[in-house]
Order: C-alpha cells, then sequence, then structure tokens
C-alpha cells in the first residue's frame, strides 16, 4: 500500500510539473505576443495605443497564467502533500485567489479604458467583471473571517 501511495504521489507531482512548466511556457509566449505587437506597432505606424491596450491585457493574462504556474510548482510539485495542515491549505487557497482576483482586476480595467475610448454602450461588460472582481475579494474576506479561529 505505501508503495502504490509512493507512486501515486510521484505521477501526481510529475503531472503538476508538466502543467506547471505548459502554462509558465504559455504566459511567457502571451508575454512575448504582446511586445511583438508593440514593436510591429511602432514599426509599421498602426495605432499604438491599440496595441498598448492589447498588450495590457495580455501581459495581466500572461502574468496571471505564470502566478498559477508558480502556485501550482509551489503547492503540488515541491511542497509535501503530509506537511498540508487545514491552516496551509487555507493559505494557500487564499493565495490563489488573490493571484485571480487580481488578474480579474487588472483585466477588467484594460476593458473599461477599451470600451471607454471605442463604444462607450459596451461599458456594461467590464463593469460587470470589476463588479465580479470586488465580489471576489469581499467572498475572500468573508472565508477569511469565517476561518480566521479555525487556523489557529
Amino acid at each position: 500500500m505505501n508503495k502504490a501511495k509512493n507512486i501515486s504521489d510521484f505521477v501526481g507531482r510529475f503531472v503538476y510539473g508538466l502543467i506547471s512548466l505548459s502554462l509558465g511556457l504559455i504566459s511567457l509566449t502571451m508575454m512575448g505576443v504582446a511586445l511583438w505587437d508593440i514593436w510591429l506597432s511602432l514599426h509599421e505606424r498602426t495605432l499604438l495605443i491599440a496595441a498598448l491596450l492589447n498588450a495590457i491585457g495580455l501581459i495581466v493574462i500572461g502574468m496571471a497564467v505564470f502566478d498559477v504556474s508558480k502556485y501550482l510548482l509551489e503547492e503540488e510539485v515541491f511542497s509535501s502533500s503530509a506537511k498540508k495542515t487545514p491552516a496551509k491549505q487555507r493559505e494557500a487557497l487564499s493565495k490563489f485567489l488573490v493571484i485571480i482576483a487580481i488578474a480579474v482586476s487588472l483585466e477588467s480595467l484594460v476593458f473599461l479604458f477599451d470600451a471607454g475610448t471605442k463604444d462607450i454602450t459596451k461599458l456594461i461588460y467590464p463593469t460587470f467583471l470589476l463588479i465580479s472582481a470586488i465580489l471576489m475579494v469581499v467572498g475572500l474576506g468573508v472565508y477569511q473571517r469565517l476561518t480566521r479561529d479555525e487556523a489557529k
């Protein structure tokens, strides 16, 4: 039984390592594409503002994906599953949700600026995205408040 657990643990870490590596490469590619688009926009004298807004969106998403990749690597590959106390699991969940909330907030701001410069009637969609980011942070605060006594 112990040997099967060790094999399962190794396979799990290996798969999470591959996922983390894949996400890291995808995020770096997204950031590279964003910088390449800015470079092309500068040299072809096309709309620089549009390229910059698109680049911000790609870089923000790339940053969020990279943070998720780093989180998976730290929590699932390098961290021992036997050492995961409820307090550590609570901390890991909070860290993950903060990463997502930041990414959603930044992306909603990019969409707000983009919609504000192009078509003001489409401001409702990024506004709802920003409200969802705010609700995510509020929900995380409620979760931390409700589980505060358990963590001690």
